[in-house]
């Protein structure tokens, strides 16, 4: 009994321990060469999130500073939701992405990436512990080496009425002055016509 008990105290600590410990993300440290390995790096606010369907989740960004690559401002972050590094998304969070595209609309988190969020009390950044600066550094960092770009901005697009139908006054009219083509088009084909 003592030894079955013991068996399932040490099967119960490993089992522990092994959650605990598996996100491992290796340790990068802020540089040039860090960024060249993204193709999307911008600060943003979370604007919507959407929970896991199948195997990702998505979270909307407002981007509020673009350093790399080309994005509208409204921009669609794709997660895997089953990663052990996967940390929740709230609406009203502003994070530093760093990402690649997914589709041409959207990109994908990769959780062992750069990519972190604020925190308002400094002490609760478990960030600055693991990517060796705090976010105000990595963000004075992005704004002076890489600049802060433009986002695509979406063209508003004018509502088409090619299919709507003429209210009665635009049918008369339209049909009156069909009438009226047609008599005219009648009357000089008759008078320069003929004598054929």
């Amino acid at each position: 009994m003592m030894r079955s008990l013991r068996l399932l105290i040490v099967l119960f600590l490993f089992a522990f321990t092994n959650r605990s410990v598996a996100c491992q993300c290796p340790s990068t440290l802020l540089s040039l060469e860090e960024c060249e390995k993204y193709e999307i790096i911008f600060a943003g606010k979370v604007e919507a999130v959407k929970l896991c369907e199948n195997k990702y989740g998505e979270v909307e960004f407002t981007v509020l500073e673009l350093y790399k690559g080309s994005i509208k401002e409204r921009f669609t972050i794709l997660y895997d939701c089953k990663d052990p590094c996967a940390q929740p998304f709230r609406v009203g969070e502003e994070w530093i992405i760093y990402t690649r595209f997914k589709q041409v609309t959207n990109g994908v988190m990769e959780w062992c990436s750069r990519s972190r969020k604020y925190f308002a009390i400094a002490k609760q950044d478990f960030y600055t512990e693991n990517l060796g600066n705090d976010y105000d550094t990595e963000i004075g960092f992005l704004r002076e080496k890489l600049g802060e770009h433009r986002p695509v901005s979406a063209k508003k697009q004018e509502p088409t009425h090619r299919n709507e139908k003429p209210s009665l006054t635009q049918t008369i009219i339209i049909l009156i002055v069909s009438m009226s083509c047609m008599i005219l088009f009648y009357w000089l084909f008759g008078k320069y016509f003929k004598r054929f």
